[in-house]
């Protein structure tokens, strides 16, 4: 398939090939929101921790005698009953990474790219050169490119001058095509992508990779 590429004044300048394998397969709903639920769990630090009763400070003696007092029955001052005590059931550090299969990301990414494509949420510009930050001129480019949504910009490598530009203007992020995500993709409306970054990302997932991916979901065992 072929991918119109403008300049930063939004004027027409060629069309490039791409791949089908990478911008024009089927989206895979499926596999999209179990990688983006995976990618959102990993993002959580896991490190909330409770105090059982063998852990709290106090004395393990029991309070009062079993019998013959006309009370209830009571243990240490521990308990989780009683203030101060230790939390029953209460939450532990853990790690909420899941485990994916490698395909199984890279068919993710290839159906948001595609889907963006689809609904022409995706703009290819030839590059975009700053000789210095300036967060005018990005502001600029997307008035010229009638971008008025959140947007992702998206580079071959890192670009220092393009992320200090963005960061003032709300709803806008950069990024690089070496770790692209999902998540990435999905908190953004509309993404920018250079030249360099689209052959970048074709080389990551597309044919010449070592994975081969299919875009149809396997039947049910």
């Amino acid at each position: 398939m072929k991918l119109k590429v403008v300049d930063v004044t939004g004027a027409d300048i060629e069309s490039i090939e791409v791949e089908d394998s990478v911008f024009g397969i089927t989206p895979n709903a499926p596999v999209v929101h179990q990688v983006l639920v995976a990618q959102l769990a990993a993002r959580r630090s896991g490190s909330a921790n409770t105090k059982t009763r063998g852990e709290v400070r106090g004395s393990t003696r029991k309070l009062r005698r079993q019998k013959g007092l006309g009370m209830a029955r009571v243990g240490s001052n521990r308990t989780p009953v009683r203030r101060g005590g230790g939390v029953a059931f209460g939450p532990k550090p853990r790690k909420y990474t899941q485990r994916l299969p490698r395909k199984m990301k890279h068919l993710a990414i290839c159906s948001v790219l595609s889907d963006r494509i689809l609904n022409e949420k995706i703009t290819v510009v030839d590059s975009i050169e700053l000789e210095k930050p300036s967060t005018k001129s990005i502001i600029n480019i997307f008035n010229e490119l009638g971008i008025n949504e959140s947007s992702l910009i998206v580079t071959e490598g890192v670009d220092r001058i393009i992320v200090r530009s963005a960061n003032n203007i709300p709803h806008t992020s950069v990024t690089q095509a070496d770790i692209l995500s999902v998540i990435d993709m999905l908190s953004f409306d509309h993404m920018v992508l250079t030249v360099d970054a689209v052959r970048r990302i074709e080389n990551l997932w597309g044919n010449n990779s070592r994975i081969t991916l299919s875009s149809e979901p396997k039947g049910e065992a």
